[in-house]
């Protein structure tokens, strides 16, 4: 009998070990039947890579290189170094020199659309899940249309921005009231008359600009970007050119020939009331602290209101040629974060290209030189489209400035300049080839 039941429950334990091994029934044998958990995977740490940006002092300085490149995505990557060259694109591009990125602004992109340099960010943006609609889509649109199906070469990390700087003291000198934010240009003009004179054998100008900074404001291009037909003999250019002739024909407020001699009157010899370019002062005025100087809105035309100028943007390209692709994100990704966008704006005054309005408020807000300055003007006014800019753009913008030249300091009819330049271009491009 006790044989009998050894057996019996010896058969009992086969079958509870088989209805185990089956996969049926309850929760004992699910959890009979699941695999150990493996072990965290762990991330092998990313191997050490230097990138090279080509970074011209005129867009980062080696200071601010470092504040808000360099350190920042060591910070954040430590695996990652970038270092700032110098030189000539083409140069080192022949020279295969290790490029991943290249600083420059949106009218050099056409330059060098046939280096097979460019690569479209948009796929690498989707893999990294970098969010571009963080920025003002009208910038991006500028760089899409550099491309034949909507890629995206470059992200712009700043922004140009332009105003109507002026000399407090000379209109305290001749007391007469200031400018003001939302004028147009008859309107500076007429302002530029009450300070335009001559004391004791001293000319004082009242006001000076560029043709470049008054033909941005149409949006003028002087070429074709796609068929290279030159476009400056037009009504549009003749409007430009006769805003000009206006402003220098007030008395005393002759044209000074070059940019260097606007600034040079403006800021060292303080003989210069108010002036209008195209870039911005902030830095040269930094080294005037005896200048007592503040800024407006840039007057605009009158059927183009609050128009400042065109999308001037600040860029940085990541090149195809770069071995690191992954590692160019990552940069990207730290450049563009709030952090390092809030630094830039503080401490560098430069206008984002992120589209939250916070960065234009916290512009130059800790710069010293900046305290009590009207900087918020100068957002009064906004960017008008950006054209396609032709590789011709740079030799165009020179050839032009010399024609403007001729009418407002020389007296040159303007049909006849705007004729006269048209023939420069066209020769300019026949020499240069397809």
């Amino acid at each position: 009998m006790r044989k009998e039941w050894v057996v019996m429950l010896a058969a009992i334990g086969v079958a509870a070990t088989a209805a185990g091994c089956s996969g049926g029934g309850g929760k004992e044998a699910d959890r009979s039947n699941t695999a150990p958990a493996k072990p965290a995977e762990v991330q092998k740490p990313l191997e050490p890579v230097t990138l090279k940006v080509l970074a011209p002092d005129s867009y980062l300085n080696a200071a601010d290189f470092q504040a808000l490149v360099a350190e920042p995505v060591k910070k954040k990557y430590p695996h990652l170094t970038v270092e700032k060259i110098t030189g000539n694109l083409v140069d080192l591009l022949t020279a295969r020199t290790q490029l991943d990125f290249w600083v420059s602004y949106n009218g050099e992109l056409s330059n060098h659309l046939d280096r097979g340099i460019y690569t479209d960010i948009i796929p690498l943006a989707k893999k990294h899940n970098f969010d571009l609609n963080r920025f003002d889509q009208a910038a991006l649109d500028v760089i899409k249309q550099y491309s034949d199906k909507g890629e995206l070469y470059a992200l712009p990390y700043a922004e140009n921005v332009v105003g109507l700087y002026y000399n407090k003291d000379l209109f305290d000198k001749f007391g007469v009231g200031y400018p003001k934010d939302g004028m147009n240009w008859d309107e500076a003009i007429e302002l530029s008359r009450k300070v335009s004179r001559q004391e004791a054998g001293i000319v004082y100008s009242g006001l000076q600009s560029t043709g470049l900074s008054l033909i941005s404001q149409l949006s003028l291009p002087y070429i074709d970007h796609k068929t290279e037909k030159v476009l400056v003999n037009s009504e549009p250019y003749k409007k430009a050119f006769e805003l000009g002739k206006t402003i220098y024909s007030v008395p005393n407020n002759s044209h000074f020939g070059t940019l260097q001699a606007m600034y040079d009157r403006f800021m060292k010899t303080k003989t210069l009331a108010m002036i209008s370019p195209q870039g911005n002062l902030f830095s040269m005025l930094k080294d005037v602290p005896d200048m007592n100087w503040d800024i407006v809105q840039k007057p605009f035309y009158k059927e183009l209101p609050n128009i400042s100028g065109w999308y001037n943007l600040h860029l940085m390209i990541p090149t195809k040629i770069s071995k690191y692709p992954d590692d160019q994100l990552r940069v990207m990704e730290v450049l563009f974060s709030d952090e390092v966008q809030t630094a830039m704006a503080r401490k560098t005054a430069r206008k984002s290209a992120l589209k939250d309005p916070k960065y234009v408020q916290m512009f130059g807000a800790d710069m010293v030189e900046l305290k009590g300055k009207n900087v918020t003007g100068m957002f009064k006014g906004k960017s008008g489209p950006a054209p396609q800019l032709s590789r011709h753009f740079s030799k165009a913008t020179s050839l032009m400035e010399a024609e403007f030249a001729n009418v407002v300091k020389d007296g040159k009819d303007i049909n006849t300049s705007l004729r006269d330049l048209e023939d420069q271009i066209k020769q300019y491009i026949a020499s240069q080839g397809k």
